[in-house]
């Protein structure tokens, strides 16, 4: 179900309108959020949502409109350097953990440098630019779709410190049923060489490529995503405080952490809660578990007696499989429950944490130039992380997609999906 975004107007056809959708439903998102809503940094990983409307900007100015348009002139010389993100190539740039500091600009300013931007955008776009520009200007609106999510995600996390609890967006409770499901079961797949990677029709991001050849041996993925349900159980049968299920990392950052359920996770008259979107809501037993780390989904699969799937042997389940699921343009903002007696889930809902490492792909060579920064120079400590969340534009989303966090990293909508060997 790819929703409304099936509607709207593709980059390959029309450039300039799918470059002014996406700019309008980065802007909706914010519709209704005061100054200081956007204005506010939670945590250090977090940015307020005032920047990522910033940076989105800055982007197309810095890569296109400033070395492409001998006319364009900076909207406000400081800018550079308030809103580049991580690209040394580019300058020196405000730090990271100080951009709730940032009460100027305003809103209303950051709102007004990004029409500036867009209307040299269009002036640029309709000069009939080359293949090189255009693909450029593709990367940026990409780039623009990952925000989307951070900001909210970055949203949630700033509501959630609140004692108040407000919601994002109207309060809509969900129907729980209390009638335990049964398990789905699982899907094998057979071992093998099998390709991987972006096969090149259409958009991908430089860390899908090269494709290339992997070894799968026999292998069954569980139909669905673990449920908040069966979190429950690892969490009442003492899952948190067993140090044999965790890595050490994992069980430092359980201590540290005072860690004893998922993030936004709280108990209400003896029945758990957590901060959502849309307002603080009963957990849903039956939805996939959301908002966990990599060393937590690493100790669910081993209390199971199962473990987490490798990237390559996600793809390969999904490679065959519809880009359909619980996406951003759902507006449910929430993960919904998964059924079926088939494999069911692999896109939206929640990102799927994998055993694998964000790493090269064999061959791999970041392009030249700053932009060459974009991904390459992450491959180092980070996990990866497949398939979407409800927070996910849909039209971002394919099988060779490949999402990248820290282990430790909770604030995403991340859950995870079972597997074992044959």
């Amino acid at each position: 179900m790819h929703t409304a975004e099936n509607k709207r107007p593709s980059f390959e056809s029309a450039p300039t309108a799918a470059y002014h959708q996406v700019r309008q439903d980065t802007e909706a998102l914010v519709a209704g959020l005061s100054d200081a809503d956007t204005t506010v940094q939670s945590m250090e990983d977090a940015s307020p949502a005032k920047w990522h409307l910033a940076h989105t900007s800055w982007f197309f100015e810095t890569f296109l409109l400033a070395p492409n348009q001998k006319s364009y002139r900076l909207f406000n010389e400081t800018f550079p350097y308030l809103f580049n993100s991580y690209y040394e190539q580019v300058g020196d740039r405000f730090p990271r953990p100080s951009r709730g500091m940032l009460t100027r600009p305003s809103l209303q300013t950051v709102l007004a440098y990004r029409k500036h931007v867009d209307h040299a955008m269009d002036t640029l776009l309709s000069a009939d630019p080359d293949a090189n520009t255009l693909s450029l200007v593709e990367l940026g609106l990409q780039h623009e779709k990952q925000h989307q999510e951070l900001l909210l995600t970055d949203i949630l996390h700033l509501f959630a410190q609140n004692p108040m609890k407000p919601a994002f967006r109207e309060s809509e409770p969900l129907g729980v049923d209390d009638t335990p499901h049964t398990d789905t079961g699982w899907t094998e797949f057979e071992g093998g060489i099998r390709t991987i990677g972006h096969k090149a029709d259409g958009f991908a991001f430089d860390c899908e490529t090269p494709r290339h050849d992997t070894l799968l041996r026999p292998y069954r993925l569980a139909n669905r995503a673990v449920t908040n349900r069966e979190w429950i159980r690892f969490i009442e049968d003492g899952g948190y405080g067993n140090p044999a299920l965790w890595l050490s990392d994992g069980i430092d950052h359980v201590r540290t952490g005072g860690w004893q359920a998922p993030l936004y996770w709280e108990q209400v008259d003896g029945s758990w809660w957590s901060m959502t979107l849309r307002g603080f809501q009963p957990i849903d037993p039956d939805a996939p578990v959301c908002h966990i780390s990599f060393y937590e989904a690493d100790a669910y699969a081993t209390w199971a007696g199962k473990r987490l799937p490798t990237e390559a042997e996600w793809e390969n389940a999904a490679s065959d499989c519809a880009v359909d699921g619980n996406f951003l343009p759902t507006g449910r903002m929430r993960p919904r429950p998964q059924a079926g007696d088939q494999l069911t889930g692999l896109f939206g809902d929640v990102w799927e944490w994998t055993a694998s490492s964000f790493l090269p792909y064999p061959g791999f060579k970041p392009a030249a130039g700053a932009v060459g920064e974009y991904n390459g120079k992450f491959m180092s400590g980070q996990m990866v992380l497949r398939g979407g969340s409800c927070v996910s534009p849909d039209a971002h989303l394919r099988a060779s997609y490949r999402n990248f966090f820290q282990p430790e990293k909770r604030w995403q909508f991340s859950g995870l999906r079972l597997a074992e060997d044959i």
